[in-house]
């Protein structure tokens, strides 16, 4: 999997760089070429010889060693790395990287890189939700570090919280998978549509819904990753921008359906995840609503984006989502023809790992000629990749 893949392990100061030998063990067993950095702090933790022995080559600890003349040794290690891969990753080392502190070997390389850096932090949980960690982390994120999630466990001080490094073969497997990563949507144009709506109804309420944006951010940023050209337009969410697509903030149904018209010339194929509200108030009071006893609403339907789209999209690949309690696929079917659709991904919200805000769904998927793949629980970056993998074979067909 990982043959002839160059990989520079950098180990920093924590307890978890135990870890960091079977990380290496693992992705030395897939065929990769290791090369270990320590920072100092990282030698107290787990002996250079150890890594040494594992890796097969010699472990780089110094900046300037005292009896060689490498000069520009973190320029040729930069240059070397098809990946560089810090496990664990410190608070500190994670703040001198968003800083451009470039003041031992390992940082050196980092910043010298061109190559993908991926980040398995591992720290307290106090300092794991120290607002400034978590703003570093962010910041990253937003220029394309890749990042491992830390687990919730036992920690080595005897706290009990999020920090724990991830587990060696998890981060094994991030790595084969950044390392093996499509490029199959290369030259095509994505548009994303992402998130819920807020109607408003007076300077203080809204209509909306529970849509955190999840699944339409998962897409985003795989498509990207693949090589496509992204457009995310996206309601109000908490979610990190994904990196290098092109993003437009919107909150309403109107302004939805006004920035999906403007962008659907552009596009190769539209994926509609967003949860656009299907009425808004008929009348917006200009001042708060009074408490009473009862209140009545009128509402008026939107104007259906999938459909107006649905209806003039010439050989575009167009992509529904259909949330169903009941009947599923019959209701998806009856969605997928009306509405023009070349694939629909319908789940139902009462199943367990398959509502609102969870990283996880459970879904099935319908093509026009009416073919179910029914998909076990997944992940949404992993179910991401499945949609994607079907709409890269129909972009191939047109």
């Amino acid at each position: 999997m990982l043959k002839g893949k160059k990989v520079i392990l950098g180990i920093c100061g924590g307890i978890s760089a135990y870890k960091s030998a079977l990380v290496c063990r693992g992705l030395k067993k897939l065929g990769a070429e290791v090369i270990v950095v320590m920072t100092k702090a990282g030698t107290k933790f787990i002996t250079p010889l150890t890594m040494e022995t594992l890796s097969e080559n010699e472990v780089v600890t110094e900046l300037f060693p005292e009896k060689k003349m490498v000069g520009t040794h973190h320029i040729t290690l930069a240059d070397w790395a098809d990946l560089v891969l810090i496990a664990p990753a410190t608070a500190n080392i994670i703040g001198k990287i968003k800083s451009g502190i470039a003041d031992d070997i390992l940082t050196t390389v980092v910043i010298s890189t061109k190559s993908k850096v991926l980040l398995a932090p591992a720290m307290n949980v106090k300092m794991w939700d120290n607002p400034v960690v978590q703003e570093n982390i962010s910041f990253l994120k937003k220029l394309g570090y890749r990042f491992i999630e830390p687990g919730i466990g036992d920690l080595a001080c005897g706290d009990f919280g999020k920090g724990r490094m991830a587990e060696p073969e998890d981060i094994v497997k991030n790595v084969v998978e950044l390392l093996s990563e499509k490029k199959d949507l290369e030259g095509k144009t994505i548009l994303v549509t992402a998130g819920r709506t807020e109607e408003p109804l007076d300077p203080i309420r809204y209509i909306s819904n529970r849509s955190s944006g999840k699944m339409g951010y998962a897409i985003s940023e795989k498509a990207k990753k693949r090589g496509a050209k992204v457009i995310l337009i996206s309601g109000p969410s908490n979610l990190d921008i994904p990196f290098g697509v092109d993003f437009i903030q919107i909150k309403t149904a109107k302004q939805m359906r006004a920035e999906v018209k403007k962008n659907f010339k552009k596009a190769d194929c539209v994926i509609m995840t967003a949860a656009v509200s299907d009425f808004v108030p008929e009348e917006i009071f200009d001042k708060k609503i009074k408490r009473a006893e009862t209140l009545t609403l009128k509402l008026k339907s939107t104007p259906d984006i999938l459909e107006e789209i649905g209806k003039r999209k010439g050989k575009k690949i167009l992509v529904g989502f259909s949330l169903e309690t009941e009947d599923e696929v019959k209701n998806a079917k009856t969605k997928l023809k009306e509405k023009n659709l070349d694939l629909i991904v319908v789940n139902n919200p009462k199943t367990p790992g398959a509502g609102f805000e969870l990283d996880t769904n459970i879904v099935t998927i319908i093509d026009k000629k009416g073919k179910v793949q029914k998909l076990p629980l997944l992940t949404k970056m992993d179910l991401a990749d499945k949609i994607l993998d079907k709409i890269s074979f129909l972009l191939k067909r047109n």
